[in-house]
């Protein structure tokens, strides 16, 4: 079977989520401040995504994929626990835009600085960023090619969410 005969998933990526799947699949996620970091093992060649809101929480009651500590690390894990090796994998991270008026100057930035932190302390290589600046991101990840879309917006619109919803509705 060749590449153009794949048949691939599509999956919406919520925040607080992650998503891995052997299973060729299209994960779409809209990200602002929030960042979504992209895993691959280039050695089995799948991939999947996380997509935090947060950069830390320290209080183990309220860990989740919300925050990037916890999301980044677990979706490490998952890969480990299908058989994936550290050395074969690499990463893409996104997001972590500053909105001023929105009164989250930091947290972007905190955001992006967490993966970075965690993936080399991992010895995880980051290939590809598209992080920083004032614009959301909608990301279409290919976790079959390990390629991603990234369409920069000003402002996010009803129309650039999963599903796909009609302006005016």
């Amino acid at each position: 079977m060749g590449h153009r005969d794949v048949t691939l998933r599509d999956y919406y990526l919520s925040p607080g989520y992650i998503f891995l799947s052997e299973e060729p699949s299209l994960i779409s996620t809209v990200v602002g401040s929030c960042v979504a970091v992209s895993l691959w093992d280039c050695r089995k060649e799948y991939g999947a995504m996380a997509h935090y809101l947060y950069p830390v929480t320290e209080d183990r009651s309220q860990a989740s994929a919300q925050y990037g500590n916890v999301a980044i690390l677990y979706l490490i894990k998952l890969f480990l626990a299908e058989g994936s090796k550290i050395k074969n994998l690499k990463a893409q991270v996104f997001g972590g835009a500053i909105n001023p008026a929105g009164g989250c100057e930091r947290i972007g930035s905190e955001n992006v600085r967490i993966a970075e932190k965690l993936l080399a302390r991992k010895r995880i290589p980051v290939v590809s960023e598209d992080v920083g600046g004032m614009m959301g991101r909608k990301i279409v990840y290919n976790t079959f090619q390990n390629e991603a879309v990234v369409y920069k917006v000003n402002q996010l619109r009803k129309g650039d969410w999963y599903p796909y919803i009609q302006e005016g509705r």
